[in-house]
C-alpha cells in the first residue's frame, strides 16, 4: 500500500500536517511522540524480562472481615 510513495508524496503530507497543526505546535507534537516511543520501549523491555511476567498468581490483599451488622429492610 505504501510502496508507491515518493518524495513528492512525503512533501504533500508534511504540508498538510503543517496546515492542520500549525508550525508552532509541531515541536510539542514531536516531543510527545518521542516521549510515547520512549515509554513504549521501556515497557517492552520490562515485559520481556522473565521476572516481570504477570501470570495472575500474585498475592492479592484480601478484605478484612467486616464487623458491620447486616442492613435490615424495614417493612
Amino acid at each position: 500500500m505504501l510502496q508507491n510513495l515518493t518524495g513528492w508524496h512525503a512533501l504533500v503530507i508534511l504540508a498538510v500536517i503543517v496546515l492542520i497543526f500549525g508550525a508552532a505546535k509541531l515541536p510539542a507534537l514531536a516531543r510527545s511522540v518521542g516521549q510515547s516511543v520512549r515509554i513504549l520501549k521501556k515497557e517492552v523491555a520490562t515485559s520481556s524480562e522473565p521476572d516481570a511476567v504477570d501470570d495472575g498468581t500474585e498475592a492479592r490483599p484480601t478484605a478484612p472481615a467486616s464487623a458491620e451488622t447486616p442492613i435490615r429492610s424495614v417493612a
